[in-house]
């Protein structure tokens, strides 16, 4: 079970005194957070890609790159790339120059992307948001497969036996599929035989369960291994000493992000009750002692077979300190608890 930590680098106003941070300091400080993860013994550390005032990381592979040379053994991974408005070859060269950076420890999350803002920006057209994705993906995993690729395509200029370089530590590099929790996205998932990260923000992660069955069979119906295949979630979470202090340390941040998106995607307005909702036992988000933490997300492990769970925080703009301690606390307490208590269950089953 491997336990990590994503981050959009937010850069939204502090919602005490409404002043809005550089880009360079939030990258600054995610670095730090980057680094305090490997420290505390936390798996992997994900940076998503976004191209809107409000996130200060347009390109994940730079800000990992930044980490992967004070850090040592934490895997370092994008969370999303939105590759269907991204060029699949560089996308590639850059990742695989993190991989030699670090020394084989860098992984691509690909996606969709829940935003929309690089489609005009980089010249694309969102009627053809599916049909890039599908390309896209089809020419990256040709390229992690050989190092001189022939491809043809309807979107990108066509390739003839061109090398693509510099070549990844990894012998395959790895590449997720990031999701939202769509069927399709999950049946593509398991027939590409790729390792699927879904998006479980909302509602009751249970929900996800038939899902993950869903991408399971369409692995195995395409010969693929399913006991190798991995399932990540990308939740949204907090840790502090007290579960009370954790909830109100973290909800008006919270509350402001919400609102904030919800405006845009024409949400209800998220309240107090809201939010004590989600941080429920059965509810989406992962706030509290690292107990209550650590119970949340071997519930998830034993009844929907998630086997990465990556935190997502902050959401919104909180002090740094408070993020360190959260880091720290789930890399010390939560993960060496979840690790205990799954390795007793999967010794159980067997």
């Amino acid at each position: 079970m491997e336990i990590g930590v994503t981050s959009f680098v937010e850069t939204k106003p502090d919602i005490e005194t409404g002043i809005v941070m550089s880009h360079a300091q939030r990258l600054r400080e995610v670095v730090e957070e980057i680094v305090l993860a490997d420290q505390v013994g936390l798996d992997v550390f994900g940076i998503g890609e976004h191209h809107r005032e409000d996130y200060a990381a347009s390109s994940p592979a730079i800000v990992l790159s930044a980490a992967a040379s004070l850090t040592k053994r934490i895997r370092l991974t994008s969370a999303v790339t939105v590759l269907s408005s991204a060029d699949p070859v560089r996308v590639f060269q850059d990742f695989a120059m993190l991989d030699g950076i670090s020394n084989g420890r860098a992984e691509i999350i690909a996606g969709r992307g829940s935003f929309v803002e690089s489609f005009p920006l980089f010249g694309y057209g969102l009627h053809d948001y599916d049909e890039l994705f599908n390309e896209n993906i089809e020419l990256l995993m040709k390229i992690r497969e050989s190092e001189k690729v022939t491809w043809k395509g309807g979107h990108r200029p066509a390739i003839h036996n061109l090398g693509v370089y510099p070549r990844p530590v990894q012998n395959s590099l790895p590449i997720w599929i990031g999701s939202g929790g769509t069927q399709s996205s999950a049946v593509r998932a398991g027939l590409l035989g790729l390792p699927l990260m879904l998006a479980i923000i909302g509602g009751n992660p249970m929900n996800f369960a038939p899902l993950v069955e869903l991408y399971k069979k369409a692995a195995a119906r395409a010969g693929h291994d399913v006991s190798q295949l991995q399932v990540g979630s990308h939740s949204i979470g907090f840790v502090a000493e007290d579960t009370e202090r954790a909830a109100d340390i973290f909800f008006p941040s919270t509350q402001y992000g919400m609102n904030k998106l919800g405006k845009e995607r024409g949400w209800s307005y998220y309240d107090r009750s809201s939010y004590d909702a989600a941080r429920s036992f059965e509810g989406a988000l992962y706030v509290g002692d690292p107990e209550t933490v650590a119970q949340k997300i071997i519930h998830l492990r034993k009844h929907v077979g998630i086997t990465r769970f990556m935190m997502y925080v902050p959401l919104s703009t909180m002090q740094h300190e408070l993020v360190l301690r959260a880091i720290e606390l789930l890399g010390t307490e939560v993960a060496p608890r979840v690790r205990e208590e799954i390795a007793k269950w999967e010794a159980e089953k067997e």
